[in-house]
C-alpha cells in the first residue's frame, strides 16, 4: 500500500469503521444490510479528533421532527417502514412548486439540523430510497449551508451524468458540480445504505457509499455552515443521522 492509499485508508476507517478500510484499501467490502428496527448500537463520542455534537435515530418521533427544519415540511413526516423503525420520511416528490421557487437551482427537498453549525465535521447517515429506479434517482447530503443560496451537496444519483452523481456547490447561483463526470454508479437497492460526507480543515470533502469512498474534491468556499439531508427531487427514508464535528457560530451571510 502506497502513501497515497494509507492517508485515504485512514480517512475511510475514520469516517465509516474497518469496512471502508478494506474498501479504500482495494478489498472487497461486506454488502449492506437493513438496520435493525430494534436501533444500533449509540455513536461513538468522538471521531477523528471531533466530539459528536449531534445524534437522531428517531425514536420519539415529534421531538426528532423537531429538530430539522424543511424547505416545505408538507413534503416531510414522521413515519414507520416496513420493519416498524421509525424513520424522517421524504414521502412526497419535492418540488420546484413546494420548494418555493428557489433563486437558483438546488436540491428542492431539503431537511437542515436547526441551530447546528460546523466547520471541520463528519455526518454519517442511514437512508433508503423509496423510488422506482431511474438514472437520476437520488438522496443528498448538504453542507456548508450559510443560506437557501449558499451551500454544498453530494447527489448520490445512480447513474451519473453532469447533473447527478457528484459534489455540488451553490453559490448564488445555479448548482455546479465540484468535479468533471464520471462512471461510478450509485447502486440504490430497496434496503438501507450506509453514507457519509467529511470535510477537514483544509476543505478536503470526502464522501463514501455503503462504507466504499465515492467522490473526493478540495473546495474552500464555505468554511463552515449547517448540515442536513434530503433528495433534489425524489423520495427517500432517513433512519439515523449522526454529526461529529467543530461548532462554529452561525456564518456571516
Amino acid at each position: 500500500m502506497n502513501r497515497r492509499t494509507l492517508l485515504r485508508s485512514t480517512f475511510a476507517s475514520l469516517l465509516l469503521g474497518p469496512a471502508a478500510l478494506a474498501a479504500a484499501a482495494g478489498e472487497k467490502a461486506a454488502p449492506a444490510t437493513a438496520p435493525s428496527p430494534a436501533g444500533d448500537a449509540p455513536p461513538a463520542p468522538e471521531r477523528d479528533g471531533l466530539p459528536l455534537v449531534f445524534h437522531e435515530d428517531f425514536k420519539d418521533p415529534d421531538k426528532a421532527l423537531a429538530r430539522f427544519e424543511m424547505i416545505d415540511p408538507g413534503d416531510w413526516k414522521k413515519a414507520k417502514d416496513a420493519d416498524g423503525r421509525s424513520v424522517l420520511s421524504l414521502f412526497k416528490r419535492p418540488t420546484e412548486a413546494s420548494a418555493g421557487k428557489p433563486a437558483v437551482r438546488s436540491p428542492f427537498g431539503r431537511a437542515m439540523i436547526k441551530d447546528l453549525y460546523v466547520s471541520e465535521f463528519v455526518m454519517r447517515v442511514k437512508l433508503k430510497s423509496t423510488i422506482k429506479a431511474y438514472p437520476h434517482q437520488d438522496l443528498c447530503l448538504h453542507f456548508g449551508e450559510r443560506d437557501a443560496t449558499h451551500l454544498y451537496y453530494v447527489h448520490f444519483g445512480r447513474a451519473p451524468d453532469p447533473n447527478a452523481g457528484n459534489i455540488f456547490i451553490v453559490d448564488g447561483a445555479p448548482r455546479k458540480n465540484l468535479l468533471p463526470p464520471h462512471k461510478k454508479e450509485t447502486d440504490w437497492s430497496e434496503h438501507y445504505h450506509t453514507v457519509a460526507v467529511g470535510r477537514k480543515a483544509d476543505g478536503t470533502i470526502s464522501t463514501f457509499f455503503d462504507d466504499a469512498p465515492y467522490l473526493s474534491v478540495k473546495d474552500e468556499t464555505f468554511p463552515s455552515g449547517r448540515v442536513g439531508v434530503g433528495s433534489f427531487d425524489d423520495t427517500g427514508d432517513f433512519a439515523e443521522v449522526t454529526v461529529w464535528g467543530k461548532k462554529v457560530e452561525r456564518p456571516a451571510k
